[in-house]
C-alpha cells in the first residue's frame, strides 16, 4: 500500500482514499495484466475485530487495494487527518469488475457459500450480464488444510481464472487469499466480497436502492435478519475506540 494522504488510517487498518472513479481506473490497470493483487473491502465490524490482532490487521493491510464498506468507516473517517470520500462497498465494486470480465472475457472463478449457492450465483450472474464466462465454482464448506482445499487448487491450476471472487466472511477469506494466491500466479486479482454470493444467488435479498444511498444497508439486514441487532455493540464499540484514537496526537 502507498503511504501518506493516500491514506486513511483507522484503528490501525490503511484503507486507500478513493472515489468510485479513481478506484476503478486503479482497478482497471491491476485487470490489465496477471499481478496477483487483492482487494479487500472491510467494513466497521471488519476492522473493529482485526483492532485486536496484530494478525489480522497485517492481513488487511497486505491488499493491493483496501475500501471502506459500509457507512461506520465513513464515519470514523471523519475523526482522521485524511476522511474517505465516498463508500465503495465490496458487492458494487465486484459487479463492476464483473461487467468489465464479460466485456474483456476475462474469466471468473467463485468459492463461497453452501452447497449449490455458488452454482445459482453463476447462473443468475451469466444471465444477467451478458458474455460473462464463471469458469468455475466451489462451496465453501471445507478444510482450508485439507484435500478439498488442494483439490480446489489444483482446480484452479488448470481453470487458471483470471479473477477470482472467495466469500468465507472475515477473517477466513483474506487468510485462504493470503495462504493460497501465491501459489496462483496466473490471477489476475482476487477479492474477498462475505455473503455476495448469497445476494447473487437470490438466497438473501439486498436493500433497495433508497436504503443503500441513504448508507442504511445495516437497518435493512437488521429487519430480515433480527440476530443482527447482537452485534450492535460491536459498532459501538468500533466508534467508541475510533474516537478514542483520534484524540491521540498521531496514528502511529
Amino acid at each position: 500500500m502507498e503511504n501518506g494522504e493516500n491514506i486513511c488510517h483507522i484503528l490501525g487498518v490503511k484503507l486507500n482514499i478513493h472515489t468510485k472513479d479513481s478506484a476503478w481506473e486503479q482497478i482497471k490497470d491491476i485487470l490489465s495484466e496477471r499481478k496477483n493483487a487483492r482487494i479487500f473491502t472491510p467494513n466497521a465490524e471488519i476492522i473493529y475485530k482485526a483492532s485486536k490482532s496484530q494478525e489480522q490487521t497485517r492481513l488487511l493491510n497486505s491488499a493491493t487495494l483496501c475500501l471502506p464498506d459500509g457507512t461506520g468507516v465513513m464515519m470514523a473517517s471523519r475523526l482522521t487527518r485524511h476522511p474517505l470520500p465516498e463508500r465503495l462497498t465490496g458487492i458494487d465494486t465486484a459487479e463492476r469488475i464483473l461487467q468489465y470480465a464479460a466485456e474483456r472475457g476475462l474469466s471468473v472463478y467463485l468459492v463461497g457459500g453452501k452447497m449449490g449457492v455458488a452454482e445459482l450465483a453463476k447462473k443468475g450472474l451469466e444471465e444477467r450480464i451478458p458474455g460473462l464466462n464463471i469458469c468455475g465454482t466451489h462451496h465453501g464448506y471445507f478444510d482450508p488444510y485439507g484435500e478439498e482445499n488442494k483439490a480446489i487448487i489444483e482446480e484452479l491450476k488448470a481453470l487458471r481464472p483470471d479473477i477470482l471472487f472467495v466469500c468465507l466472511g472475515f477473517p477466513k477469506q483474506e487468510e485462504w487469499i493470503s495462504k493460497n494466491t501465491p501459489r496462483l500466479p496466473f490471477l489476475r486479482l482476487s477479492m474477498g466480497l462475505g455473503g455476495s454470493l448469497d445476494v447473487w444467488s437470490g438466497e438473501v435479498k439486498r436493500a433497495p436502492v433508497l436504503f443503500q444511498s441513504m448508507g442504511l444497508e445495516w437497518l435493512w439486514r437488521a429487519v430480515w435478519d433480527p440476530y443482527r441487532i447482537f452485534r450492535l455493540p460491536c459498532l459501538a464499540a468500533f466508534f467508541a475506540k475510533s474516537a478514542a484514537r483520534s484524540l491521540r496526537p498521531a496514528i502511529k
